[in-house]
């Protein structure tokens, strides 16, 4: 069953935004640390109070969505989210780091919202087989603004940081006060753009004429149907496939938000090591065309989805074992090896859910919550030991993530309905 082609425009401007939120982190981390004089570990947080928002709000979303329906739940998610980036402005004149965190989590909020109706929409309008490929389409869109987010923010906020930071490191009292609210104020222009910009998304969506879900079968497009379970917790291969997506996250958010701040450890000055976050999107951009060619025809995302941590394994290897922009150039590597892994596990996990695909889909976005945690656990091990020797936790993800390509996304569904 396909959406008509509207929707399907609006669908992939929600991801447009879903990659252009997600990835200012990779800016504000560094900028924050500066502006509102943070340790490593405490920048992180600023990640964390993002992705944690999926966590807690998760199960909320979809009772949110039975009650609004999802267009006018996408058009609440958008509204919540303008709130979320309002918040930045006093935070930023206060200069008030848990205001900014605040901030981040509201938004976090209505990305939820918005995640939780989306996701559903572009996995099971379709056949299961080909799932993947129509995710890594609507991943072009998320990542084509995961890479002019940052580069358009990492412009107004990192500007010249490199010589702020002397300048507040030498300055004391009210002088130093001064230059880090100057830099603080930095934030408030862009983040103004970004409210009037998710207010008129907001007002198009709930004008529009998109159908709400509840309008499509979904077990129209599940495969193996589960007329005798009575809980969500008789599909195990969900809820292994919720822990990989919840490594996953981790490894992409780390990826992604420290590339800057590692590019600075290695020498490289912020000025130029604000690039690199775009770095790794284009290649996850580069992942999703090749996904989109070789899937399913060639390669079916059961495959593609074993391959992807077995190259997260070697770019990661390499990068510990190399120095400079080397070393950060393998970072930004496993934008490719990352690409094919959300939208191979997505409809793997819900793959005969049945009656069960929304909470199903509740439990896969709870599971975005990997991007709160470990990001602060690769802070604390990069304080403890070095930024490089943190990237060591991204590996027994990877190793999971291909465990459940080869054998998890498969337990318990040998034993469905086989009569």
């Amino acid at each position: 069953m396909k959406l008509p082609n509207r929707s399907i425009v609006i669908i992939g401007t929600l991801y447009f935004v879903f990659g252009f939120v997600t990835w200012l982190s990779s800016i504000l981390i560094p900028y924050l640390k500066i502006a509102c004089q943070l340790s490593t570990q405490s920048s992180y947080l600023a990640a964390s109070a993002f992705y944690i928002s999926y966590v807690v709000m998760a199960m909320p979303s979809a009772s949110i969505l039975k009650f609004t329906g999802y267009k006018k739940g996408m058009s609440l998610g958008l509204l919540i989210m303008a709130i979320g980036a309002a918040i930045f402005i006093p935070a930023a004149i206060n200069r008030l780091y848990s205001l900014f965190l605040t901030g981040l989590f509201v938004l976090g909020t209505g990305m939820t919202i918005l995640q939780t109706a989306a996701n559903p929409y572009v996995t099971i309008l379709g056949p299961i087989e080909s799932a993947a490929k129509r995710m890594s389409m609507m991943g072009i869109c998320n990542a084509i603004a995961s890479i002019i987010g940052p580069l358009l923010l990492g412009a107004s906020l990192l500007e010249n940081a490199d010589d702020i930071k002397m300048q507040a490191d030498k300055a004391g009292g009210l002088q130093k006060i001064e230059i880090l609210n100057s830099l603080s104020h930095r934030v408030i222009f862009p983040y103004s753009i970004i409210v009037a910009v998710l207010i008129m998304i907001a007002i198009v969506i709930f004008f529009s004429s998109i159908p709400d879900m509840g309008d499509y079968s979904e077990e129209e497009s599940s495969p193996v149907m589960s007329t005798n379970k009575t809980s969500i917790f008789q599909f195990p291969h969900l809820l292994i496939g919720v822990l990989a997506l919840f490594l996953y996250v981790g490894v992409e958010v780390i990826a992604g938000d420290t590339i800057v701040s590692y590019g600075s450890s290695q020498g490289i000055s912020l000025s130029n090591a604000k690039f690199f976050a775009g770095c790794t999107q284009l290649c996850m951009l580069i992942g999703y065309f090749i996904g989109i060619a070789v899937m399913p025809k060639y390669i079916s995302q059961q495959k593609l989805l074993t391959l992807s941590p077995v190259l997260g394994l070697i770019f990661v290897f390499m990068a510990l074992a190399t120095k400079g922009l080397v070393s950060v150039a393998f970072i930004a590597l496993l934008g490719i090896a990352n690409s094919a892994v959300w939208p191979a596990i997505w409809p793997l996990a819900i793959n005969g859910l049945g009656k069960f695909t929304k909470i199903g889909s509740s439990f896969l976005i709870i599971a975005i919550g990997g991007g709160a945690l470990l990001p602060l656990l690769y802070g604390r091990l990069a304080e403890v030991f070095s930024p490089q020797h943190a990237y060591w936790l991204v590996v027994p993800c990877y190793i999971f993530i291909w465990y459940y390509a080869q054998a998890g996304h498969k337990v318990g569904l040998e034993l469905k309905d086989n009569k």
